[in-house]
């Protein structure tokens, strides 16, 4: 399980987020419809999307995931689904793959490096 990211401090500007890998999951002898294989992946850190080299990705199975990928990269509440639920079902009806996502590290950003938006402070 990885560590939980901590609140900043109100006299800086730093915010974590979650690392994400999600991976193409399937059950066994099941044929998966969109040319992945299963173990196919992609990385998030911060914005940044990354495939392993020479390794591809439907853009039907990223249009899956793509609207849950910045919730799981936030600390959600223990019992909220965002939290426990880790699997995506691909877009295909006739496939059973699934698009596992798991956090797997911190990365602390600074606000002023990623908007021109000044925070507000109280």
């Amino acid at each position: 399980m990885t560590t939980l990211p901590s609140d900043a401090s109100i006299d800086d500007d730093t915010f974590e987020l979650f690392d994400l890998r999600a991976e193409v999951v399937c059950p066994p002898g099941e044929r998966i419809l969109c040319g992945a294989k299963p173990g196919d992946h992609f990385t998030l850190q911060g914005e940044m999307l990354h495939l392993p080299p020479t390794q591809g990705f439907s853009i039907y199975s990223l249009s899956a995931v793509l609207p849950l990928l910045a919730a799981k990269q936030r600390v959600t509440a223990k019992n909220d689904w965002m939290t426990t639920d880790a699997e995506v079902a691909c877009p295909d009806p006739n496939c059973k793959s699934r698009l596992r996502i798991t956090r797997t590290g911190v990365r602390t950003f600074r606000h002023g490096e990623t908007t021109v938006v000044p925070l507000v402070r109280e």
